[in-house]
This record gives structure tokens, C-alpha cells and sequence, in this order.
């Protein structure tokens, strides 16, 4: 959101499922939602930015089924909407994995298409992760989801081979790497896009 608020452009945020939220005085609240609307070109609701909250930090169908309200695909849609036409942008980060289910039926896949977005794959750089990136790739493309680029977020700082690994990621990914975030201890916005490539972010449609 960063970068692409220092290309000229205003942006808003999405997160339309969060598990694992704290109760305060003006409801249940989620931290990566917080931190979302706090880097929101303007001033909106927090509702607007996680419309689907829960507190425990499970499955979202399996919260949502807890409370009695399954999760309604058109519902989301219809926030994502309404967030399109206040900015230029709207980034929207997912939950859990790309098939974690949202239903007895849906999971964030069908999500990823019914607001019908290009995805930009996260990749936890650790011990596992050319697996488990190169399926998760595999699915979103199979899914018929475009994958525009990825980002290699160094989440274990013993990790052995961590170049090599990167360059094996960068020959087998399907999609350009967007950027190669270093281990920090307390990230800010502005640190991570000093690792990010701005002018490839600002082209992604």
C-alpha cells in the first residue's frame, strides 16, 4: 500500500476475513486488520476494512459456522465494491492458504475469483518453502487466477542457503519477484517498501 501511495495513487485496504481477534470497547478488532486501516490513504471504518471478524484464531468456516452466520461470497463482494469506488486502488490480503475453506463448499480461491483480482503470492522464506511456494503457485494458476508477482519475506533468520533458495524460486515461479524483504525484527510500512520494486507493484492491473 506504501509504494503505491508514493507513486500518486490513493489506496485502500482489505482484509475480508480475520480469525483471531481481541474484544474492545468498540468490538472485536484484529491486529493485521489495524494495521491495514492505519495505512489507508483516508479515514474508513474498520468495518470496511474487515467486515468478517472472529475471535478465535481458527478457520474461518469454522468460526463462521460457530456463530451461526456462514460466509456469503456476494456479501464480501459487495464491501470490496463499495471500498473500489473511494480510491484508486483497493489491496485485498487474504487468510490462512490459498484453499483454506471458507465453507462447506467455497474456499479463498473462489474468493480470489469472484472479485476476480491478481494475486500476489507471499513466500515465507524458511526451511520448506520452494514446496510449498511452488504449489501454492501451481494452485492459483490452476484456479484460473493470474499470479503477477511474488515477494520473498526471510522469516527465519538461521535459514541455510537463503540466495540459493531465492534464486531456485526465481527460475521455477511463473511471476516476477515484486521484492526480497529481509528478517526484521519490527517491520514498519515504510522499511518493507524500501525492498520492494514500486514501479512493478504500480503496473500490476
Amino acid at each position: 500500500m506504501h509504494n503505491l501511495q508514493q507513486q500518486g495513487e490513493s489506496v485502500l485496504g482489505m482484509k475480508p476475513l480475520a480469525s483471531g481477534a481481541e474484544t474492545t470497547d468498540e468490538g472485536l478488532r484484529n491486529e493485521d486488520a489495524l494495521r491495514i486501516q492505519a495505512q489507508c490513504s483516508q479515514e474508513i471504518p474498520y468495518s470496511s476494512v474487515n467486515p468478517l471478524v472472529y475471535q478465535p484464531p481458527i478457520s474461518p468456516h469454522l468460526a463462521a459456522r460457530a456463530k451461526g452466520q456462514p460466509i456469503r461470497l456476494d456479501e464480501i463482494q459487495q464491501a470490496y465494491n463499495h471500498l473500489q469506488g473511494q480510491a484508486d486502488r483497493v489491496v485485498v490480503e487474504g487468510v490462512g492458504g490459498w484453499h483454506v475453506p471458507l465453507g462447506d463448499s467455497i474456499t479463498l480461491a473462489d474468493l480470489a475469483r469472484t472479485l476476480d483480482l491478481p494475486m500476489i503470492l507471499v513466500v515465507g522464506v524458511r526451511l520448506g518453502c520452494l514446496n510449498h511456494a511452488l504449489m501454492t503457485a501451481e494452485c492459483i494458476l490452476n484456479s484460473g487466477v493470474q499470479l503477477k508477482g511474488w515477494v520473498a519475506n526471510l522469516v527465519d533468520p538461521e535459514m541455510h542457503a537463503v540466495d540459493d533458495n531465492i534464486l531456485t524460486l526465481q527460475s521455477w515461479l511463473p511471476a516476477p519477484c515484486l521484492g526480497e524483504v529481509p528478517f526484521l525484527e519490527a517491520p514498519s510500512p515504510e522499511q518493507v517498501a524500501t525492498y520492494l520494486d514500486g514501479p512493478l507493484l504500480d503496473a500490476i492491473q
